[in-house]
């Protein structure tokens, strides 16, 4: 099972620019898919970006342009990240990292995801 462990979340002011980082452990495989995933109050998790091991991305609509995925790669080890620009009030949400050992499956539907970080804040005021 892979372990992640999300960071850099905070409170921002609308406009302003996070990167939230992702550290990942444990990989037996070098075939994976990662993303990034947020849950507002309330709501259903949201799929905002992915990378998979070949570096193919994928973005949701909401948030091109404003949203960077990338990684960097280490024996076992990866770390992901997520550079937000622009950021809005409607971006307030908790942000997770989750990971899937195959990269075949949509990019950004929560199911495919079998590991999954605690989560980081991000609050953002207008």
């Amino acid at each position: 099972q892979v372990q992640l462990v999300e960071s850099g979340g905070g409170s921002v002011e609308s406009g302003g620019s996070l990167r939230l980082v992702c550290a990942a452990s444990g990989y037996t495989s070098s075939t994976y898919r990662v993303a990034w995933f947020r849950q507002a109050p309330g709501k259903e998790h949201e799929g905002v970006a992915a990378i998979d091991s070949n570096g193919n991305t994928k973005y949701a609509d909401s948030v091109k342009g404003r949203f960077t995925i990338s990684q960097d790669n280490a024996k076992n080890t990866l770390t992901l990240y997520l550079h937000i620009d622009s950021l809005k009030p409607e971006d307030t949400a908790m942000y997770y990292c989750a990971n899937r050992q195959r990269i075949t499956g949509p990019y950004l539907t929560p199911g495919y995801y079998s590991d999954w970080g605690q989560g980081t804040q991000v609050t953002v005021s207008s």
